[in-house]
């Protein structure tokens, strides 16, 4: 166990199909549980310590865990994951297992909230609500793309030595700025801390860049988001570059139970400035 801040965080390991998936937990195990589910390249920690204690403060039990490839979890060689994305769906069912919980609220963030929209098609028995943050609904073709800006900065990647840590360090530098929102100033060296962090917890961080593989390769295309059947909360950044504020709209368009709450001038982050709006927001939803 830890401590962070006034919450003790327990520490446990779970298997799941061969892998080792590190989760943490904060607040006390007889409040209703949520389970955290984030993005691409991004362990746990991208969940903000106090975005988790402000969930856990309000009687949640929070739990955030690394997904393959990040942080303490099971890593696998560069470029040769030997998961498929709906692997990554059934991780979190074993994070319920493995914490002795039947049912449990779910989130996701970006790719996470594919990752959720996955866990809560295959797996509705086991999902109490759903909350998806700064993502895009499954099937839903038509939305708009990324920003210009944000396309052309993107296409920078292709040159990137992915083998090199400094070179991927400097690039998620880079991609933080870029996804910031409009209504509060980016916080560079705050960013280059949590990197820094994130880095140097993983054993083999660039393999967190099987991720892209997954994504471009497969992605859960059979499943529809207008199929979930559970309460769904979307929460999306007005000033999201990655998937503007459409891909949130078109939630309460497709799916039957669901509501937007919008971040005003929010980016594709969880920005600190932002984590009472959005932390309330969820208890709302999940009461």
């Amino acid at each position: 166990m830890e401590r962070t801040g006034s919450f003790v965080v327990t520490e446990t390991s779970v298997e799941a199909k061969g892998a080792r998936l590190q989760t943490q937990a904060f607040g006390d195990p007889s409040s209703s549980p949520i389970i955290l589910i984030m993005g691409m390249m991004a362990s746990m920690l991208w969940w903000p310590d106090r975005f988790c204690e402000a969930l856990a403060a309000r009687q949640r039990y929070v739990i955030r865990y690394d997904q393959r490839d990040t942080g303490l979890s099971t890593h696998y060689p560069q470029g040769k994951p030997r998961y498929s994305f709906s692997d990554l769906a059934d991780d979190a069912i074993a994070i319920l297992d493995g914490h002795g919980l039947e049912t449990a609220h779910v989130a996701g963030m970006s790719m996470g909230g594919v990752v959720a929209q996955d866990v809560a098609l295959r797996h509705p028995r086991r999902v109490r609500t759903l909350t998806l943050i700064s993502t895009s609904p499954l099937g839903v073709e038509g939305l708009p793309s990324s920003t210009t800006a944000y396309r052309e900065y993107s296409r920078s990647a292709e040159a990137i030595d992915w083998s090199s840590l400094e070179a991927i360090a400097d690039f998620l530098r880079r991609e933080t700025a870029m996804l910031a929102g409009t209504r509060h100033p980016h916080d560079p060296d705050a960013a280059s801390t949590l990197i820094a962090r994130d880095m140097a917890r993983a054993p083999s961080f660039a393999s967190a860049t099987n991720h892209f593989t997954l994504v471009s390769e497969e992605g859960p295309a059979r499943l529809h988001a207008s199929d979930i059947k559970l309460p769904v909360l979307a929460l999306h950044g007005t000033a999201d570059p990655l998937f503007p504020i459409e891909h949130g709209e078109a939630f309460i368009k497709v799916v039957q139970d669901a509501r937007l709450h919008r971040v005003e001038g929010g980016g594709h982050e969880i920005h600190e400035r932002d984590i009472d709006e959005i932390a309330q927001a969820i208890i709302d939803h999940t009461a």
